[in-house]
């Protein structure tokens, strides 16, 4: 038998029989180890305790205290979860569980009446009685016929269906402990006393493959992790989410409105309106600093468009298309600006002088999310996107991305949103172009991250179909994580839509093209940053600015000449007029999350002066001159500060 060599972490090596598996290694690095153990890393990639190890590999054992440990508690925890539905309810059908580990598991049911919560609390507390028994998890790789003949015997008619999935040629392994077994590639814990502490979350329901046509399933969330301190410390995250949450804050706030008669198109209010505005112009600000022109492109093309651009193929059932008044025309709704840009490259001659053009554009865009997928402002049918697309030869390319993300870290340093994280999503199985052309790229993207500062995270198979692409990955308060700005390398729209330039030899050359959007979806954005700052929003960004408040009637009209005042110099303000006590007003204003408060009693009025209170400050401010206050107010805005009196 062939031997292989194992590299660890902290640069030893082991020698074993080929096909050994990681848990060998474990094994034969220390008792502790192994038992401990719940997965590994062969080459960097997060593979199952016991699979079997071939050629010269680096290896590392992953326990609970690596964050992908807990990945795999949770995926483990998951089939314990569908074990304890089929003992409770043995002629209910399991369908797919969750990709995404990082939080949560989840699991779809086909039953035939939805969970009560009743049902919940006994399949938690059968979870339990699984974990006691301590059943190992075995894993198998078995032929597609074996995988068929075992899931009819079950009838587990879903579970066939997801068989269907999976490409020929490839490894099907099932993962089973005690009687249950699933289609699954893992990785899982060796015994199921490894899932120290879990819960069950919620239970919604859905359709099967999303298809609203198609059977409807009952999903059941929960999460779990090595410890009950852990849990503990989750939830408490949890139950802090739910008081960010932006569809609660942004209602409160009184920023947008979600309608049924609407849904995914959000309704944006006057201070919610005012809030996107600023964000449009803080950016739009930015584009002569960086060289972008803005551009507005066309709502309705005819479908040939989308066909050029591989959209009609690639992204059809996500857009929105209709008979056109001319026989036989289809027209298609505008769910991206890339095409629409390429259309108007190709409107003129370009020579190599011009490049490279950047062509900046926040029209709104739609697509045709399922109804089922929705959430808040999150994830919508109707958006903008802060969307640019930059034209240049193709030795300009890494000078483009180095000023990307310049302009990333100037727009996130203003926005307070630190700790930003790269990352390269490489090509999927269906891309556009050649398989070498998107190596260069990729490389040349991993490249540019590491050249700006930044370790390079990488993302397998997660690109769109036309580029790879870098995903700027931010942290909120919470510790979630959300990909913001993005840049790609297209590797198709340039060829497809025959995009040529005159280049210095006086030939004809095809230019590099990038995508780019610094804050990406507006609404996204908006949800996720109401929820980082809780609706606290920087003093330049904030929908409402000063609330000016009259102590009584009497000082009515010169609360109402320092509003004039406020109002005129741009700033947002209102006055607090009703017949309440200041205590009252001053709360209202605070719950309101308005930034600063300019008391006028009678001293105020006889001065000409305010008194400033500067929400959640402790510090007395003297009272000013009302114009010495806009004065400073104004300078605040325009260097975009985040108190109003810093």
């Amino acid at each position: 038998m062939n031997s292989l060599t194992v590299s660890l972490p902290d640069g030893k090596t082991l020698t074993l029989d080929e096909g050994s598996t990681v848990f060998a290694v474990a094994e034969r690095i220390g008792p502790g180890l192994a038992k401990a153990a719940v997965a590994g890393r062969v080459d960097g990639e997060l593979v199952d305790l016991r699979t079997p190890l071939y050629g010269n590999v680096s290896l590392e054992i992953v326990t609970p205290r690596d964050p992908q440990g807990g990945e795999v508690i949770r995926h483990s925890a998951e089939h314990v979860m569908a074990d304890a539905v089929k003992r409770l309810f043995p002629d209910a059908q399991v369908d797919a569980g969750r990709a995404d580990h990082s939080e949560k598991f989840q699991y779809d049911f086909l039953v035939d009446e939805p969970f009560s919560q009743e049902d919940i609390e006994r399949i938690e507390k059968e979870m339990q009685s699984i974990i006691a028994e301590k059943t190992l998890f075995v894993r198998e790789v078995v032929s597609r016929e074996e995988a068929q003949r075992r899931f009819s015997e079950m009838g587990e008619e879903l579970k066939l269906s997801r068989l269907e999935d999976i490409p020929a040629g490839e490894d099907i392994t099932l993962f089973s402990h005690g009687r249950f077994v699933d289609l699954c590639r893992g990785p899982h814990v060796q015994r199921s006393d490894q899932i120290g502490a879990l819960t069950l979350l919620d239970v919604s329901g859905t359709y099967f493959r999303g298809n609203e046509s198609g059977p409807k399933l009952q999903r059941i969330y929960g999460t779990a992790f090595a410890s009950t301190k852990e849990l503990g410390a989750y939830l408490r995250r949890i139950e802090e989410a739910k008081k960010r949450d932006h569809r609660r804050v942004g209602v409160e706030l009184g920023l947008f409105h979600l309608d049924p008669l609407s849904p995914g198109s959000p309704f944006y209010l006057p201070k919610g309106t005012a809030l996107y505005n600023e964000l449009v112009d803080f950016v739009r600000a930015l584009h002569p600093k960086y060289g972008y022109e803005e551009v507005i492109t066309p709502q309705l093309f005819r479908s040939d468009l989308f066909r050029t651009s591989g959209h009609y193929d690639k992204f059809h059932d996500d857009m929105y298309w209709f008979a056109g008044c001319d026989e036989g025309e289809e027209l298609g709704v505008k769910a991206m600006n890339c095409p629409g840009h390429c259309q108007l490259f190709t409107t003129r001659k370009r020579s190599y002088r011009e490049l490279p053009i950047r062509w900046a554009e926040f029209s709104r865009l739609h697509r045709n999310e399922r109804s089922g997928t929705l959430t808040g402002i999150t994830r919508v049918r109707a958006f903008a996107q802060d969307d640019a697309h930059i034209y240049c030869e193709p030795e300009q390319v890494p000078a483009e991305i180095s000023s990307f993300f310049e302009m990333v870290q100037e727009v996130y340093q203003t926005l307070g949103l630190e700790g930003v994280e790269m990352a390269v999503s490489t090509r999927s199985e269906h891309f556009l172009g050649a398989p070498e052309d998107w190596d260069v790229a990729e490389n040349a993207l991993i490249e540019a991250v590491e050249r700006a500062g930044f370790k390079c995270h990488i993302k397998e198979g997660e690109a769109a179909f036309y580029a790879p692409k870098v995903e700027a990955d931010f942290r909120d308060v919470l510790g979630r994580a959300w990909t913001l700005a993005t840049i790609q390398i297209d590797m198709a729209m340039p060829g497809r839509f025959g995009l040529r330039y005159v280049g210095r030899d006086g030939e004809l050359h095809q230019p590099a093209m990038l995508h780019r959007a610094v804050l990406g979806s507006l609404e996204r954005f908006i949800g996720i940053y109401i929820e980082h700052t809780n609706g606290d929003f920087p003093f330049w960004l904030s929908p409402m600015q000063v609330a000016v408040l009259p102590i009584s009637e009497k000082q009515a009209s010169y609360a109402a000449s320092v509003l004039e005042k406020l109002q005129n110099a741009g700033l947002r303000a209102e006055v607090d007029g009703r017949s309440e006590t200041l205590g009252f007003k001053i709360r209202e204003a605070e719950k309101s999350k308005v930034p600063l408060c300019l008391v006028v009693g009678e001293q105020e009025v006889e001065s000409g002066t305010v008194s400033p209170r500067v929400r959640k400050s402790k510090s007395k401010i003297e009272a000013m001159a009302a114009d010495a206050l806009v004065e400073r107010l104004v300078s605040a805005v325009a260097s975009r500060e985040t108190g109003p009196l810093s």
